[in-house]
Formats: C-alpha cells, sequence, structure tokens
C-alpha cells in the first residue's frame, strides 16, 4: 500500500481549500455588521432579520422551493420508470433512441435546452409561469434520477423477486412489495440531486419564467448585478445550512439501513 506523504497530504488540503474557503468565507460576512460586505464591522444578526422583512427575495425563495419540490417528485416518478425499463428490458424496439432521448440533458448545453423548450412552449401557446419552470426542471433532473435507479437495478440480486414470484406474488406486487422497497434509496438520492438541480438552476429559468414566477437564483443574479448585499450572503448561509442538514439526515438514514441489512443478512446465514 502506498503511504500517504506530505505531498498527498498538501494537494489534499489545497483541494479542500480551494472548494470550502469561499463558502466559508460568505458565511463568516453573513454576520457582518457593515453593509459593505468586504470589510468586517464586527458580528450581527441583523441581516438576518433584514431578509426576512425583504419580501423580494422571501417570495423568489417560495418559488424556488415549490419548484424544486413539484419538479423533483416529477422526475423521480418518471426517472425511475425509465431507469427500470432499462434496467430490465435489455431489448426492445427504439431503445438506443429511449436511451438517447433519457440521457441527452446530461451532455445538452443549458441554453440549448432552455430556449428549446421556450420554443415548445410558445408553438403550443401555453404561457409561461410556474408551471412551465417545473416542466423544464423535472425534464432535465429525470435522466439523472434514471442514471442512479438503472446502476442500482444493475447490482440488484434477482433472486429475491424470483421466490417471491415463485411463491405466487404477481409482477406488480412483487414491483411494488419487493424491488421499490430496495430500490428505494436510489430514487431518494435522485430526488434529492433533483432538487438541488432544480433549486441552483438559473438559465432554464431565466428562459422559462414569467411574472410572479421569478426563481431565488434568478432573483440574486440580478440583486448581484448592482452589488452584492449582505441579505444575499444570509440567504445563501440558510441554503447551504438547509442542504447540509439534509445531506448529513440522509447519511445517517442510510448508514442505519445498510447496518440493519447487514444484521439481517447474518441472521438469515446464520439461520
Amino acid at each position: 500500500m502506498t503511504p500517504f506523504g506530505w505531498s498527498d497530504r498538501a494537494a489534499l488540503i489545497a483541494g479542500f481549500t480551494f472548494l470550502y474557503l469561499p463558502i466559508l468565507i460568505l458565511i463568516v460576512f453573513s454576520f457582518n455588521e457593515s453593509r459593505l460586505v468586504t470589510v468586517w464591522g464586527g458580528f450581527s444578526t441583523k441581516w438576518y432579520v433584514e431578509l426576512w422583512n425583504n419580501q423580494g427575495l422571501m417570495d423568489a425563495a417560495r418559488v424556488s422551493a415549490l419548484v424544486a419540490v413539484c419538479a423533483s417528485t416529477i422526475a423521480a416518478i418518471l426517472g425511475t420508470l425509465a431507469g427500470v425499463a432499462l434496467a430490465r428490458i435489455p431489448k426492445f424496439l427504439g431503445r438506443t433512441l429511449f436511451s438517447g432521448m433519457v440521457l441527452a440533458p446530461l451532455v445538452m448545453p443549458e441554453v440549448i435546452t432552455g430556449l428549446s423548450l421556450l420554443l415548445t412552449f410558445i408553438a403550443v401557446s401555453v404561457d409561461r409561469g410556474i408551471v412551465t419552470v417545473i416542466v423544464a426542471h423535472a425534464t432535465f433532473s429525470m435522466c439523472y434520477v434514471a442514471v442512479v435507479v438503472q446502476a442500482r437495478l444493475a447490482g440488484f440480486d434477482n433472486s429475491v423477486e424470483e421466490a417471491a414470484m415463485d411463491l405466487g406474488a404477481r409482477p406488480g406486487t412483487v414491483f411494488f412489495r419487493i424491488t421499490l422497497p430496495l430500490i428505494m434509496p436510489a430514487i431518494v438520492s435522485g430526488w434529492l440531486l433533483s432538487f438541488t438541480l432544480s433549486l441552483d438552476d438559473l438559465v432554464i429559468a431565466s428562459f422559462l419564467a414569467g411574472p410572479g414566477s421569478t426563481t431565488l437564483p434568478m432573483k440574486i443574479f440580478s440583486s448581484v448585478r448592482l452589488g452584492v448585499t449582505p441579505e444575499i450572503n444570509a440567504i445563501c448561509t440558510i441554503l447551504i445550512g438547509i442542504v447540509t442538514v439534509g445531506v448529513i439526515v440522509w447519511s445517517l438514514i442510510m448508514k442505519q439501513a445498510i447496518a440493519r441489512q447487514m444484521r439481517d443478512k447474518q441472521a438469515a446465514d446464520r439461520a
């Protein structure tokens, strides 16, 4: 085994510093007393109070949360179906085309995706708003769920399903009672990834948002063009906290689920 030398430690520290130091600086300056975001004027939480009174940012945050929840839920459902089809049906008419269409948003530039969806909605006379943003975010997020679910099913133990069908269970019952619970961690991981991508998107939302559907990234971007304000640092810190808590909670849940599966497997082996 190759020893972990000082050069490896230095590279690791440099990499993490490059990634997380800007985020740490943003968090620190969200508690700055001064309105100048680059000049430290003392510790204060007043900008979080100002953020609560900033109706524009709060409305944009509510729109982003609504869009992210709806889009990630739709993406999780459709992406799971696509992933199951790609993993369980090796040959069907148009499989190559279907696989390419499902995975295309992974490599498609966001500008092209946003413009093409905009032209589509204009062609079918659909007004831009929250619904169009939700559809667009579900469209480009679905492929991530499909990839995660397909990868989970690639290493799936089919003997469990075969045993259930030998005992008389129908295919639908096997899927909802056996397969779906076992691949649920992958589905939830895909949902969380879709939620993060939707919450972060700026380009596609800029093409498809209408009156009353301005998302938080759009609001922050338009505000930053006039200068960064401490309220933006505060809301970004809150978002970082929400994502961090979500990742930690999900990691603990997954750790407990893996430990429970290991205990069940050891009990089955002893039996």
